[in-house]
């Protein structure tokens, strides 16, 4: 006689909103049975991300700081280039000025003037095969120490290629009066040891010729200095030594209100 076998239950029918899951230990559901375990089953938790980094923006600048230096140095490149054909075309030399000869025919002092003349031949050469100068007016003032004691001047003139230039002035000073504050007792000692330091300065400016090019007209300086002369007796004139007399040329350039 066969043995029927019953089951000891009849299979639970699932709960519903995941009752049987409970039952069950927690064991995932076959099957989501909420729209919320739909939707969050496989997304991910919210994390706040930092702003993207702009490198597009510091690419830009770095590159065009790259570029600008290129340019620079291009351009230096360029004007050195241009410097040294300009130089081995016309091989350019400044000007020089020398003291030709000094005479003090006068030199009356007193407390608050002075009469004084000395006859000045100045030469100016011009070494250049290609350059000439033209010079306006030129002032010439006398210094003994910080003290002016003479003032005249050169006409202006054209210098030309490879020339050698002498011009002859009188400077003088005819009873004028020195400025209030001046103190003469440095030249009042010069003129008891009969031994007159001077110095030279001479002011112009100058149109620079190269070909046919023009140049503006620059201010420039000339100062002889290191000059020693004695003081006439009488009507007798005296001269100077101005063998190694040595003037330095210097332009006169203006930046903003500065002189150089």
């Amino acid at each position: 006689m066969n043995d029927k076998i019953y089951p000891s239950a009849k299979p639970a029918k699932p709960a519903a909103n995941g009752a049987t899951a409970v039952a069950n230990g927690g064991a995932n559901p076959t099957f989501p049975t909420t729209k919320a375990q739909l939707y969050n089953a496989t997304r991910p938790a919210y994390r706040p991300q930092p702003p993207p980094r702009r490198r597009h923006s510091r690419g830009c600048c770095c590159s065009c700081c790259l570029w600008t230096t290129l340019l620079i140095l291009l351009l230096l490149l360029l004007a050195a280039i241009a410097g040294a054909v300009f130089y081995v075309l016309y091989r350019p030399h400044r000007p020089s000025f020398s003291v030709s000869s000094l005479q003090l025919s006068r030199f009356n002092l007193t407390d608050r003037s002075l009469n004084s003349a000395f006859n000045f031949s100045l030469t100016a050469r011009n070494p250049n095969k290609k350059i000439s100068f033209s010079y306006d007016q030129i002032t010439v003032k006398i210094f003994s120490g910080d003290i002016d004691i003479g003032d005249g001047v050169f006409p202006g003139f054209i210098h030309g290629r490879k020339n050698v230039t002498t011009m002859r002035t009188v400077v003088s000073s005819s009873n004028n009066p020195f400025p209030d504050g001046t103190d003469i007792s440095p030249l009042k000692s010069s003129l008891k040891s009969k031994n007159l330091p001077l110095k030279i300065q001479l002011d112009t400016k100058v149109k620079v010729k190269i070909g046919k090019i023009n140049t503006k007209k620059l201010k420039i300086r000339v100062t002889c200095d290191g000059i020693k002369i004695s003081t006439p007796t009488g009507k007798t004139a005296t001269l100077a030594k101005t063998s190694n007399v040595k003037c330095k040329v210097d332009p006169r350039v203006k930046i903003i209100k500065w002189t150089v």
